[in-house]
């Protein structure tokens, strides 16, 4: 690894001031050194759910404060897009109108790449990294005919725009885990049992494939417990970026109060294997450096368990991996994501919605339900951000009871969707379609 010590760049920040912050949160962690202006920019949106609960996806602040940073210090429009993955049991569609984020897109006049369209081509992964591939740790395990990533990646600049939280799989979620529904195909929970490995393959592939890796992460909200989805959302008013996706990882845990090293097993392999910084004390922080000394003392994703977690854990790691995990690669693989849609989307989210509720009365909760109306002209590049965040929105309005009748429209549809793409029945369907055109 070299020697010259990996910088993150945090920030305290406010709704009046973030968009004026990210600018200089990206150019503190020396953005344009290592994103080159003549390649294709994808900005790696997360959504990790397809309702809004904070703390769970990229934030439209975030991405519009990226947008402008980009524009303001000469990286062309015509050469930046969003980007988006899809899952069984995550509605990418759904999700970036719910979290707002095709707004921004849109405003700025950006393409909108869905990497699952049938326009997008995907390659052998062979046929992208060559040898490379030869020193995976897992991946040539879990699927020893090779797997696809998208050919788009190759050449292009990647921005991942993780929010912090935690994650019932990894501990903790953030650059790295970004990647994933990204790079590998529709198959990646096979890869969940050996998830730690997994992260760092992908890693080693970014390096690889991409002119320059770079993340910022919010953390407006950061969520706590059993993430992705399930968890109490807290405001922390702090924003972060690297060139390093393991340091800024680190830095991530090190505030929610995990020991990145210790407790951060895909952090400590990629340290190890040299991809990066994964030991706080050897990374260099600029900003507020104050910030990255807090610790948020977060209780993590295994104290306080959900029905669905304590079965995925048990399916994976535990008593029932025998029995059950196998059906995970049949056409039997449906039930798995039927069970998660019914219990997140019909389950959890209706009956937690008092957390949501009161998220939404901070000030960054008001920004982004007053979004539509706060909306600042996308060639005003120096506007420091929102003063006015607008009112708290009311449970009792009108709005906000229609909006929970359409919920469950919105799940049943999802439901639906989950079947019908279910990738064991869509192999199949294609299988089929193939077999009747040779006919």
């Amino acid at each position: 690894m070299s020697t010259q010590k990996s910088t993150v760049a945090i920030l305290r920040t406010t709704p009046a001031t973030v968009l004026q912050d990210y600018h200089r949160l990206l150019n503190l962690a020396g953005y344009q050194a290592v994103l080159p202006k003549a390649s294709e920019t994808a900005l790696k949106i997360n959504i990790s759910w397809h309702f809004f609960f904070p703390g769970c996806s990229t934030t439209p602040w975030q991405l519009d404060g990226v947008i402008r940073a980009l524009k303001q210090d000469g990286y062309a429009p015509a050469k930046i897009h969003a980007c988006h993955n899809r899952t069984v049991v995550i509605d990418a569609r759904l999700g970036e109108r719910e979290n707002k984020q095709v707004n921004v897109i849109q405003a700025h006049g950006l393409r909108n790449v869905h990497l699952y369209e049938p326009d997008v081509e995907w390659i052998h992964i062979r046929d992208a990294v060559g040898d490379l591939a030869d020193k995976f740790i897992c991946l040539n395990q879990v699927y020893p005919d090779g797997f696809l990533i998208p050919k788009r990646f190759i050449g292009e600049n990647i921005i991942h725009l993780p929010t912090i939280k935690t994650h019932v799989f990894t501990t903790t979620t953030g650059a790295m885990k970004n990647a994933f529904g990204g790079l590998l195909n529709e198959r990646r929970h096979w890869t969940h049992p050996v998830i730690h490995e997994t992260l760092v393959d992908l890693l080693r592939i970014q390096q690889k494939i991409h002119s320059g890796v770079f993340a910022v992460m919010d953390g407006t909200f950061a969520g706590d417990g059993p993430g992705p989805r399930c968890m109490i959302p807290y405001t922390k008013n702090v924003i972060l970026a690297s060139a390093d996706q393991v340091a800024i990882d680190a830095v991530a845990a090190k505030l929610m109060g995990f020991n990145p090293l210790r407790d951060i097993k895909f952090v400590r392999l990629a340290h190890e294997q040299g991809l990066g910084c994964g030991d706080p004390r050897d990374i260099q922080i600029v900003g507020d450096t104050d910030a990255a000394g807090e610790n948020w003392n977060f209780i993590g994703p295994f104290r306080k368990m959900t029905f669905a977690s304590r079965m995925q854990h048990k399916i994976y790691w535990g008593p029932l991996k025998k029995p059950m995990e196998w059906s995970l690669k049949t056409v039997l693989a449906p039930w798995a994501y039927i069970a998660s849609v019914l219990y997140h989307d019909f389950f959890w989210y209706p009956t937690h919605q008092a957390l949501l509720q009161k998220a939404l009365q901070s000030d960054w909760g008001r920004l982004f339900h007053n979004w539509e109306q706060k909306t600042i002209p996308p060639d005003n590049l120096t506007a420091p951000g929102w003063p006015d965040v607008g009112p708290a929105p009311s449970s009792i309005d009108p709005q906000h009871k229609r909006a929970s009748k359409h919920h469950y429209i919105q799940a049943m549809q999802i439901l639906a969707e989950c079947i019908k793409e279910a990738p064991e029945f869509s192999a199949r369907r294609r299988k089929t379609t193939r077999s009747a055109g040779q006919a």
